[in-house]
C-alpha cells in the first residue's frame, strides 16, 4: 500500500477548478517515489475517503488533498496549506462541486484515524462562462509552488532502493 496518498480535485472544464488536476498532472511527470499514489479524482474524492474511513488496511499514512478554493476574499493564485478543522463549513444546500460532505469526511477520517490530512487550496474566482477550460495566468503559476511544496512533504516518505551486491 501507498505510504501517501494525492488527490487533485476538481473540474478540468471549469477553469481554475481543474488546479487540483494540474498538479497531479505535473507531479506525475516529475516523477514521485513508489510509496505515493497519484490520483486525479475529478470530483469524486467521496468514494475514496469512505474507503479510507472504512477499510483501515488501505489508509496510507499521509493525504493530501489538492483543490481550488472560490471562498469570497480568496486571491486568485494564492496557494495555502491547511488542515480539514481550517476549512470553514459552508451551506450544504447550496449547490457547489466543493461542498459536497468532503469537509466533513476529512474532518472524520482526522478525528477517527491516525491519517495525517493537509490540504492544498489555490484561491480561484468562478469562471465567467459555463465552460471555460485552461488554467488562468496566477493559478497555473501556483502549479509550479504546489509541486514544490508536495515534494517536499512527501520526501521522508520515499523507501530506499535496496542496494544490490
Amino acid at each position: 500500500m501507498p505510504r501517501v496518498a494525492i488527490f487533485g480535485c476538481g473540474n478540468i472544464l471549469l477553469g481554475d477548478d481543474g488546479f487540483g488536476p494540474a498538479v497531479v498532472e505535473q507531479l506525475a511527470r516529475l516523477g514521485l517515489p513508489s510509496t505515493v499514489r497519484l490520483v486525479d479524482a475529478g470530483t469524486a474524492i467521496r468514494e475514496y475517503l469512505l474507503d479510507y474511513l472504512l477499510d483501515p488496511g488501505q489508509r496510507p499514512a499521509l493525504l493530501i488533498v489538492i483543490d481550488a478554493d472560490p471562498g469570497q476574499g480568496t486571491e486568485p493564485g494564492l496557494l495555502r496549506r491547511c488542515a480539514p478543522a481550517d476549512v470553514p463549513a459552508r451551506k450544504i444546500h447550496d449547490f457547489s462541486l466543493h461542498q459536497f460532505p468532503t469537509v466533513n469526511l476529512l474532518r472524520e477520517l482526522t478525528a477517527q484515524t491516525r491519517i495525517e490530512i493537509v490540504l492544498f487550496l489555490v484561491g480561484i474566482k468562478p469562471p465567467a462562462t459555463l465552460c471555460a477550460p485552461g488554467l488562468s495566468p496566477p493559478v497555473r503559476a501556483a502549479v509550479d509552488l504546489a509541486c514544490a511544496r508536495i515534494a517536499e512533504l512527501v520526501a521522508p516518505f520515499a523507501v530506499p532502493e535496496s542496494v544490490a551486491p
